[in-house]
């Protein structure tokens, strides 16, 4: 029996009970002897005897054919894993949309002093950068007025344009010099390119040195190929020129032509006139087919032949925006597009749309909320083009094509997969979209025709039904 030491203790916490004439004391349950545990030394003794030593062993050996299974599994999964495909050389000319500005007083109204106050607009638009001009001096059909390093007075000074190009890097945007010395006029090259060669040669340099982005010079086809050696020679890729991009555009030239062109020529980007939205959707189908199998990708800029607004009349210019932005190469707008001007509009409605209207001038309302939707719409689709890279730079594959209609897949890799399909008729069109891969259903991404075509929704590729100038783009992931 214990022996307990009774200790003074408030009455009232004191247990008793009274039993034939004796006190009976309630002993608390925590006063048992504590386990204090083995001591340092007794621990070392039991460490060291055979059992336990035996007992580490085995724990050692589990832990290590833990590990080494679980590298060899890590090992199984790297080799069966598909190999991703190395991205291609990009630079900064095919990573988003251009975007030209011909007339920069049309654009802002203090030149180029005032488009310095519009770099975050263009920055909003995911522009890559801006083709500027033409801005130096000439009389019209004038060879003796030329001058291809000074700038027009009425747009601004070469300080301005210094300070302009400052701005702009900083926000990511390039500056791309028009240099086309007959600007506007039949011939771009007076039909004499000899006159004035060596003019375009001095100021390519002259530009390029203030750190300019690139030249661009339209109707290539019209420089005689031994004059394009020494024109080349001032953008061979070197540390100081890797960045800087030698751009142009030709007309009527057949796809062997371009081929030609581009090879002997060196250019950087050429745009081609195309697409055409006039011609049938086969020969756009076949053109489109035949650039894509003989021309590499980051060489092809894509810029319609018509002149702003003649589409915005007769297609919505969001079917327009659809088909630039996802073929493959560089789509190249003017200024006024991503909202749809129409040819007789001015630019300056490009900033109206950021002033309210009065909300009883219904007809000025809706057309403000329909333009914004289309820049919206606009804003959207460069968005997407920057971010997937199968948009960017991922493998073209013809789907359906007839006389109205076009439908065709851009895939890369592993990313996710997109279809385009477009009808410029004035009929409606059924297309069965078949190829090796395809899922039975594709979601809707986006779409001019809203009404039939719910974005978000599931569409069946064996029935795609679009009616007349309607376009969506279509979405489904790679599915191993």
């Amino acid at each position: 029996m214990k022996d307990i030491e009774l200790k003074e203790v408030d009455q009232t916490k004191q247990l008793m009970t009274r039993e034939n004439g004796c006190v009976k004391v309630t002993v608390p349950e925590n006063t048992a002897v504590k386990y204090t545990g083995l001591s340092k030394d007794e621990l070392v003794k039991v460490a060291g005897t055979p059992g336990w030593i035996r007992i580490r062993w085995a724990l050692m050996a589990l832990f290590f054919l833990g590990w080494v299974g679980m590298l060899a599994g890590a090992i199984v999964i790297i080799v069966q894993a598909p190999r991703c495909k190395p991205i291609p050389e990009m630079h900064w000319w095919n990573e988003g949309p251009l975007y030209q500005i011909s007339d920069v007083n049309a654009f802002t109204e203090s030149g180029l002093k005032g488009l310095e106050g519009k770099l975050d607009y263009l920055s909003q638009m995911n522009v890559a950068g801006v083709v500027l001009g033409p801005i130096h001096t000439l009389n019209a059909d004038q060879l003796d007025t030329l001058n291809l390093i000074s700038v027009q007075s009425e747009v601004g000074t070469e300080n301005e344009l210094e300070s302009l190009l400052g701005l702009a890097h900083k926000k990511g945007i390039s500056i791309v010099l028009n240099l086309t010395p007959n600007y506007n006029e039949t011939s771009a090259w007076f039909n004499n390119f000899n006159a004035v060669a060596q003019k375009i040669r001095d100021a390519c340099t002259y530009w390029l040195d203030k750190g300019l982005d690139g030249i661009f010079l339209s109707d290539l086809n019209e420089i005689p190929t031994d004059a394009w050696p020494s024109i080349k020679e001032i953008f061979n890729r070197s540390e100081a020129t890797k960045d800087v991009a030698l751009m142009g555009s030709v007309n009527s030239m057949s796809v062997n032509d371009i081929s030609v062109l581009l090879n002997r020529s060196g250019v950087d980007l050429l745009l081609t006139g195309q697409p055409d939205l006039y011609k049938s959707g086969e020969k756009q189908a076949q053109m489109i087919k035949e650039l894509n199998s003989s021309v590499q990708q980051t060489s092809l800029g894509w810029r319609s032949r018509q002149e702003l607004g003649s589409l915005a009349s007769e297609f919505p210019i969001r079917l327009y925006q659809i088909l630039l932005f996802t073929l493959p190469g560089t789509p190249v707008f003017s200024a006024g597009e991503e909202l749809g001007l129409k040819a007789e509009e001015q630019l300056q409605a490009l900033w109206d749309l950021e002033n309210p209207v009065e909300e009883k001038n219904a007809k000025a309302k809706a057309l403000q909320e329909e333009r914004l939707a289309v820049r919206n719409f606009f804003k959207t689709l460069s968005d997407l083009r920057g971010k997937e890279r199968s948009l960017l730079h991922g493998e073209y594959v013809s789907l359906s094509n007839s006389k109205s209609a076009l439908a065709f897949l851009r895939v890369w890799d592993q990313s996710k997969r997109f279809i385009t399909a477009l009808n410029w008729g004035d009929k409606p069109v059924t297309m069965k979209l078949t190829y090796r891969d395809l899922p039975a259903e594709a979601q809707v991404l986006l779409s001019t025709d809203t009404s039939n075509l719910a974005l978000e929704s599931m569409v069946s590729l064996e029935k795609v039904q679009l009616e007349p100038k309607q376009a969506v783009l279509l979405t489904y992931p790679y599915a191993g």
